[in-house]
């Protein structure tokens, strides 16, 4: 591993107006972080959540939640290491491959992906 990555989910409390009947971005944030843990055990990740309406005091977080809510983006929106990798509802083998970008390896290469 090069180095521990920092993972931000974009979202907020109402779910998008395209993404009825997906999770909301909180269940998400929470199932990334757990998928994460279990897809790579003993190999450290920051995880944040970041509510797009109040993304605190931070100018990029700021700027970026911002962002999502000018274009229109489907959220949660999921960045690593500032770069936007999914959007909407994600899939874990877009996210597992950017993580192993950055050298993670996972605990069994056989496991199923989403």
């Amino acid at each position: 591993m090069e180095k521990k990555v920092t993972i931000q989910v974009y979202g907020a409390e109402q779910i998008c107006a395209s993404c009825v009947g997906a999770p909301s971005s909180k269940d998400t944030f929470e199932w990334l972080k757990a998928a994460l843990s279990r897809k790579y055990p003993g190999q450290p990740f920051d995880i944040q959540y970041i509510d797009i309406f109040a993304p605190g005091d931070d100018q990029k977080v700021r700027a970026f939640a911002q962002k999502v809510m000018d274009e229109d983006l489907f959220y949660p929106v999921v960045v690593i290491e500032g770069e936007p990798v999914a959007e909407g509802n994600p899939r874990l083998k877009k996210i597992y491959a950017v993580m192993e970008q950055y050298g993670y390896i996972p605990e069994n290469a056989f496991a199923a992906h989403d």
